[in-house]
C-alpha cells in the first residue's frame, strides 16, 4: 500500500475512523505554529516543524500496531510533561500515544496542552535540512 495524499487516505477509511482523522487533524492544524508543516509519511498525516512532532494512524493502515481505533502519537512524547495522563507508553521508548475508539472521546483541551509543549520542545531542536 502506499498513499501519497489525504484523499487516497481518506478513501481506504471506515467512516468512525475518517472522523476522528478529521477532527485530530483540525485541531492540530488549529494549534501547530505556520512553521510546521503537515506530510504523508509512513502512509499517514504527519506534522513536523524542525523535527517529528505528531502523528496519526487510523488502524486500518497497516504497521501501526494497532487493531482498532485510531491513534495519536507524539514524536518526543517520552520527554513531554503529561499532566491529565493523556498518553500511554507502550512499548516504544520515545512516541508515546493515545487510542481513540469514537469521536466523542476525544477532549481538545488535553491534546492542545501536549501540542503547546511538544512545539515548545521542537522549537529547541535545530532546523533538519
Amino acid at each position: 500500500m502506499k498513499i501519497s495524499n489525504l484523499i487516497e487516505l481518506f478513501s481506504i477509511l471506515p467512516e468512525d475512523e475518517k472522523i476522528i482523522v478529521d477532527v485530530l487533524r483540525q485541531i492540530i492544524i488549529e494549534t501547530l505554529p505556520g512553521y510546521c508543516k503537515e506530510k504523508i509519511s509512513y502512509n499517514v498525516p504527519f506534522f513536523y516543524g524542525n523535527k517529528g512532532i505528531c502523528i496519526i494512524w487510523p488502524s486500518t493502515v497497516p504497521r501501526g500496531g494497532i487493531k482498532k481505533g485510531v491513534l495519536l502519537g507524539f514524536w518526543y512524547g517520552c520527554r513531554l510533561n503529561d499532566p491529565d495522563g493523556l498518553l500511554s507508553r507502550g512499548n516504544n521508548k520515545q512516541i508515546f500515544y493515545k487510542i481513540y475508539q469514537t469521536p466523542e472521546e476525544i477532549d481538545e483541551k488535553p491534546i492542545k496542552k501536549l501540542l503547546e509543549e511538544a512545539i515548545r520542545l521542537d522549537r529547541t531542536f535545530k532546523k533538519v535540512s
